[in-house]
């Protein structure tokens, strides 16, 4: 009788994927596919203590609001920083995937990715956070590996994949063979790093205070990471640092790749340090495969043609880089018994059933 209590509560409760990124959530449903891909932003009225917006809305507020309304990031190089936001937030999430069911009934079962190489403490952080925002089970994966699955990439079989994937906090390198990791790196200069380079070069070069979406939207629309065949141009607005007045200018993608040069670099150092790393027989095939790039960092303009020409591998961005860890999370949660050699061991010691 209680295994067809449980069965029954499995089919009401909607199993989710997560990728719990620095810059943004997104939200995987079993059987209905991606749901949800909002900002990781909580709007909090410190007076109150009260969660006044989540994702998008909250994101809207950001350098927008009186002093006692904060909009916050909860999530810091892909690890919590602030455990009770992170929790409000994904209880946010939750609900609204729930929102239609019986959702006093249902606890889901989650498959979260991780960034590789966290503290027990940082996974303890995530697990946690996740219980208490109603799950029944939670599974974690490392992001490289759920990039990698997401990638279509033949993680089981015994050849090496090369995945690199370019979050928001960090930057995932890894080499993947037989289910599980054999040599990665994981440093902190991904996007969020290329926004902030942005700001301190407009700062410097030009006395411009930014702010951070107009810092990120440069980067999207002319950010390069090698010399381009045609120029692009974008206007620049901010205040003026020595007259405190707004102040304009027209920038090109060569200022943007000067502001962007040091990250570019020691992104791409990084990827030759992982590739030094690999065993030779592992290294044969990737030469043969390329290396796989996924993460909304990877569409950065001419950055894969210039990580194929330091490191005389091909090399591939994935079909929709921004999804790839949500999809890899996604394609867990449809099979976990199969797939259950990939999950990150926790304090729990869960068993999937």
């Amino acid at each position: 009788m209680r295994d067809k209590i449980k069965r029954f509560l499995n089919i009401l409760s909607l199993d989710i994927g997560l990728d719990l990124g620095t810059a943004n959530t997104l939200v995987y449903v079993k059987g209905r596919g991606i749901v949800i891909n909002e900002p990781s932003v909580v709007a909090i009225n410190q007076k109150t203590g009260q969660v006044l917006a989540v994702g998008n809305e909250a994101k809207k507020m950001v350098g927008r609001t009186p002093a006692h309304i904060v909009a916050t990031r909860p999530l810091v190089d892909g690890v919590i920083s602030d455990f009770e936001v992170t929790e409000q937030m994904l209880r946010y999430f939750v609900n609204q995937v729930h929102k239609r069911n019986v959702s006093f009934l249902t606890r889901p079962r989650m498959v979260i990715g991780i960034p590789s190489g966290v503290t027990e403490v940082e996974k303890k952080a995530v697990e946690d956070a996740a219980r208490n925002a109603g799950a029944k089970e939670v599974y974690l994966v490392e992001e490289p590996i759920a990039a990698a699955i997401g990638a279509r990439l033949p993680i089981h079989e015994a050849t090496g994949n090369l995945i690199v994937d370019i979050g928001g906090g960090t930057t995932e390198i890894a080499v993947v063979s037989l289910g599980g990791i054999v040599t990665a790196k994981s440093i902190r200069v991904a996007g969020d790093k290329m926004n902030e380079d942005i700001i301190n070069y407009a700062k410097d070069k030009f006395k411009l205070l930014l702010g951070e979406k107009t810092a990120e939207d440069i980067k999207i629309n002319i950010g390069s990471a090698c010399e381009l065949d045609q120029e692009l141009e974008a206007v620049m607005r901010g205040r003026d640092l020595i007259s405190g007045l707004p102040k304009e200018i027209v920038v090109t993608d060569e200022d943007i790749r000067d502001a962007l040069g040091r990250s570019i670099n020691t992104l791409v150092t990084a990827v030759k340090n992982v590739v030094e790393e690999t065993p030779p027989e592992l290294l044969a095939d990737i030469m043969e495969r390329g290396i796989m790039m996924a993460g909304g960092g990877s569409l950065v303009r001419g950055l894969d043609g210039l990580i194929e020409a330091k490191t005389k591998i091909p090399v591939r961005i994935c079909e929709d880089p921004l999804t790839a860890v949500v999809r890899g999370c996604g394609i867990v949660l449809e099979d976990v018994d199969k797939l259950k050699d990939v999950f990150v061991p926790t304090q729990y010691k869960e068993t999937p059933r």
